[in-house]
């Protein structure tokens, strides 16, 4: 299934996407897609309804973020070879985590604004994904069952901030909208395998990066497996999971945004999004 949000920022309601394109409003259902209602079933009660039934949203709507009542922002670092090569970084043995502020998440089609003093403002195109039962001490074998869905993220990256001044990676990766999160957020059952999905990222129609996931260093199950390690994930949690080549900061010579581009982004299986710099 594909769960959408939608509606006025800070008001979105919950809905679906049927089976021809069209979203459903399911606020008789749910009151908003969240990881806790994912693992309380969502899915199964969504398939017992008559969903040509449902009222439909009309066309032009905003879509919001894909997901509500989020929990922690974790990111993964350097998470695809060529990118780490790209950006002169070592291959890292093993998950490099650090967080974005769940106040920098907004709509997939939303406006990117860049902070007053930018100067390298970067793009990158990653697979999220939301964690709908709770997990400590996980095995890869069973992380999977974790996760409740997937969906597109930008890690917008100011790379001045992040890289330049002192601290952790974070100071870049937290500015208000600098997390674009959906359009969808898909079920697994729909994705299939997640460690086999083409995504892309265009700034001003020209194609910059195109990459799969199949060339993550560190897969979903050992990420899930690897943080709860390290702390307990909750539902709602969501982990974005790294980037492949492409990035503005491992061109030469390098390249940022500024206002007026466009970045159009998208997943295989998990929609497209598009975002105007301002």
């Amino acid at each position: 299934m594909k769960f959408v949000r939608f509606g006025r920022p800070g008001a979105e309601r919950p809905g679906l996407v049927d089976s021809g394109g069209r979203i459903r409003d399911l606020s008789a259902i749910v009151p908003d897609i969240t990881g806790a209602a994912l693992g309380q079933g969502l899915a199964a009660r969504v398939a017992g309804v008559s969903v040509d039934n449902l009222p439909l949203v009309p066309e032009g709507t905003r879509l919001g973020p894909c997901l509500g009542n989020v929990g922690n922002f974790i990111a993964i670092g350097l998470n695809y070879a060529d990118h780490a090569t790209e950006t002169g970084a070592a291959i890292p043995k093993e998950p490099i985590l650090f967080n974005k502020a769940r106040s920098c998440i907004v709509g997939p089609n939303d406006d990117v604004v860049l902070p007053p003093d930018s100067v390298k403002s970067d793009w990158e195109v990653e697979l999220a994904f939301v964690m709908s039962k709770t997990a400590s001490y996980v095995s890869e074998a069973d992380a999977l069952s974790h996760v409740g869905g997937y969906f597109i993220c930008n890690d917008v990256s100011e790379r001045e901030y992040q890289l330049e001044r002192e601290g952790q990676w974070m100071k870049g990766k937290c500015c208000p909208t600098f997390g674009p999160i959906g359009p969808w957020l898909v079920t697994p059952d729909e994705v299939g395998d997640p460690q086999d999905l083409a995504l892309w990222l265009e700034v001003n129609g020209e194609r910059v990066q195109n990459g799969s996931t199949r060339t993550m260093i560190f897969p979903i199950a050992r990420l899930v497996a690897d943080l709860s390690r390290y702390m307990i994930l909750e539902p709602g949690d969501i982990v974005t999971t790294g980037t492949p080549p492409g990035v503005g900061l491992g061109m030469k010579p390098p390249r940022f945004l500024k206002r007026g581009d466009t970045m159009r982004l998208g997943i295989e299986k998990l929609g497209e999004q598009q975002q105007r710099v301002v």
